[in-house]
């Protein structure tokens, strides 16, 4: 049975609450009054309209009277006062009935608020159909499920940063027992091969502390005014040789006037490198690497787009998870440390920006897309 609209807001139910209790309070006076009235209060009054009907003389009838009178106030507010007693229990039954269906979901909330408070994230409320209620709930079961969500991803974190820790250390403890064991000969390539080891932990430790970061906000930025495309050439040109020698074509499509943008240089340049760095990884031999500055209402826009292996469509909303790698089968020396456009999005978060991916499929290459504030005007 469907309610009607106007006592899907609480404002009105609360209202049509205090009406009811009203009406029946005033309901079980008029009730209460007319039955005492009918029955009670003549059968009280009998014997003085017996005394008064007797009554021979003028002194007898004024005292008669008097004396009627006073019975019949005696009996009206004893009539009023039982019917005012009934009406106020039948009222306080009917508001304490009403206000038990009203606030039964907010018992219900504050009950789950309490098992969320102690951990149980999977704890969700039923929706009333009060649509100021319904509102409270499902914020709640929106809360409870985001805190689900970050508990499950430090769980993750945990288990991924285990994961990535081990496996340098698990290269360095084989080469110190072979070292130990004489499988290995003290010599200058175990000693390089060990120390390439510890670099990789170091910056994988490096990663680690700059994504605590930027996702807690904790990073300092020299925010300035200054043409975009300098900064993308920069980077474009940091990086020319590493594709050249992996037969990778990167170009920067050059425009005759560069967007002024708001932002950090050097953090831009952290986020170019890592997209540009990632395109070349990614893009096998013989492919191509297009990047493009434009501007877009109020953003500068620069597009990373390559001919590389692509994202599913159903990695894509975890491109920029941590330590998720599109291909699983790559390990983090030649696939890095899995957390670089973690931090590159945060940071063009923390610039008033943002960074995107698209791809069309797997073994179609895929386009980043970096988002800048432009400058204000002068």
């Amino acid at each position: 049975m469907s309610r009607h609209p106007l006592f899907s807001r609480l404002r009105w139910r609360i209202v049509a609450a205090h009406m009811l209790v009203v009406i029946v309070g005033v309901i079980v006076v008029l009730a209460m009054s007319r039955i005492l009235l009918d029955y009670v209060v003549p059968s009280a009054l009998a014997g003085d309209f017996a005394a008064l009907a007797s009554a021979e003389s003028e002194a007898e009838l004024a005292e008669g009277t008097s004396a009627l009178l006073a019975a019949f106030r005696s009996a009206v507010l004893a009539s009023v006062a039982v019917a005012a007693t009934g009406a106020i229990v039948a009222a306080l039954i009917t508001g304490l009935v009403l206000a038990r269906q009203i606030l039964h979901p907010l018992d219900q909330l504050a009950g789950s608020a309490r098992r969320v408070a102690a951990g149980r994230y999977s704890e969700r409320v039923s929706v009333p159909d009060s649509e100021e209620l319904a509102l409270v709930a499902s914020s709640f079961n929106q809360m409870a499920k985001a805190l689900q969500g970050v508990e499950e991803q430090r769980v993750t974190l945990i288990g991924d940063v285990a994961h990535e820790l081990r496996t340098p250390l698990t290269a360095l403890a084989g080469y110190l027992e072979g070292l130990v064991d004489g499988l290995f000969e003290p010599e200058e390539e175990t000693f390089d091969a060990m120390h390439q080891e510890v670099r990789r932990l170091q910056r994988l430790i490096d990663d680690l502390q700059a994504l605590s970061r930027v996702e807690a906000g904790q990073i300092s930025l020299q925010m300035e005014s200054q043409p975009l495309l300098p900064l993308v050439e920069l980077a474009a040109a940091s990086l020319l040789s590493q594709a050249a020698g992996k037969g990778v074509t990167l170009s920067v499509s050059r425009l005759a006037d560069s967007p002024l943008v708001h932002v950090d240089a050097d953090r831009v340049l952290q986020i170019l490198h890592n997209l540009l760095g990632n395109a070349i990884r990614y893009t096998p031999e013989g492919g191509r690497i297009d990047v493009k500055v434009s501007s877009r209402e109020r953003n500068a826009e620069v597009t990373v787009t390559d001919t590389g292996i692509g994202i599913p469509a159903e990695a894509l909303p975890y491109i920029f998870e941590r330590f998720f790698r599109v291909d699983t089968s790559r390990s983090r020396r030649s696939g890095g440390s899995g957390i670089g456009l973690t931090i590159s999005r945060y940071l063009a978060w923390a610039m008033g920006g943002e960074l995107t991916a698209a791809s069309t499929g797997a073994g179609r290459g895929s386009t980043f897309t970096l988002l800048l504030p432009l400058a204000p005007p002068d």
